[in-house]
């Protein structure tokens, strides 16, 4: 029973507290504000008695050594062959005072500051060097805490392997916003558009007569072509960095017929020429438009 370790870290107001409670529903050792240096010793313990095989904690600047030996313990880790995701929370600087206006806790940087917005963007700073050590990085400006924890249990949901890459493609519509979190965006509004054609416009890129529209123009097919040549070269150096998550975004204008029909076309294509990466679909604003 290998042990694999979630790192839960970033800004204040960002979710952390609420990624945990989902971690620990999915049957994850759950530990807030995790001291810095007993990190390494504590998974070694964890590991060499197979208490369990995943463990989710959460650790920021309320550790006054975690920027400084933060760095160092993680790379230790990757030393001592221990397996781990670091999953970054991040948010817009209004959502972030928004939510510290709604609630009772105040910022950690507040007391020393005695401003809101200069301790967001002080801790913004002082964190970004752990930027480059997330295998997972999640912007949460437009999750509610429902949409929030739905991402993690696609994420780490108890019946996926958590030690398999990860390829979650988005589709959405631009007319309500680009999801945030996409590493990748694309856009399918060249394709020929089923809202003008009277019989197709009420169905949902779910139904195969939109797929069977899309597939009779040979943009589809190109453009299926080029994207899944893309995926299969980035992935591979996406993986080589240690990165496990790959959000991938396609948007069309409504995000009702053509971005839902690519994104499964495109989930079809990569689970079968990929069988290594583990394929994830959220069609978002299908029943919005």
């Amino acid at each position: 029973m290998k042990l694999h370790a979630v790192i839960i870290t970033g800004e204040s107001g960002a979710g952390k507290s609420s990624v945990l409670k989902a971690l620990e529903d999915l049957d994850y050792l759950a530990i807030e504000n995790f001291p810095t240096r007993l990190l390494l010793p504590y998974l070694e313990e964890l590991s060499s008695i197979g208490y369990t095989d995943r463990v989710a904690l959460v650790m920021d600047l309320r550790d006054p050594h975690f920027l400084q030996e933060g760095p160092d313990i993680l790379s230790k880790l990757r030393e001592h062959s221990i397996s781990y995701d670091l999953l970054y929370l991040t948010a817009d600087t209004e959502v972030l005072i928004t939510r510290f206006s709604q609630t009772r806790r105040p910022h950690p940087l507040f007391k020393d500051l005695k401003d809101l917005r200069k301790a967001i963007e002080a801790e913004k700073q002082r964190l970004s060097i752990f930027k480059e050590y997330a295998t997972i990085f999640l912007d949460t400006s437009n999750f509610n805490i429902h949409q929030l924890r739905h991402e993690i249990f696609i994420l780490f949901g108890k019946h996926k392997d958590i030690q398999k890459p990860l390829l979650h493609i988005i589709s959405f519509g631009y007319k309500y916003g680009i999801p945030p979190e996409v590493n990748y965006l694309f856009d399918a509004r060249m394709l020929p558009n089923p809202y003008f054609v009277p019989e197709l416009k009420p169905l949902s890129g779910e139904d195969q007569r939109i797929k069977d529209f899309l597939l009779q123009s040979p943009k589809t097919t190109d453009l299926l072509n080029h994207l899944v040549n893309y995926l299969k070269w980035a992935i591979p150096m996406h993986l080589e960095e240690g990165r496990k998550l790959i959000i991938f975004g396609i948007g069309c204008t409504g995000g009702r017929h053509r971005s839902p029909a690519i994104a499964q076309f495109l989930a079809e294509r990569i689970s079968r020429e990929l069988p290594q990466i583990e394929v994830v679909v959220t069609i978002r604003d299908v029943e919005r438009d």
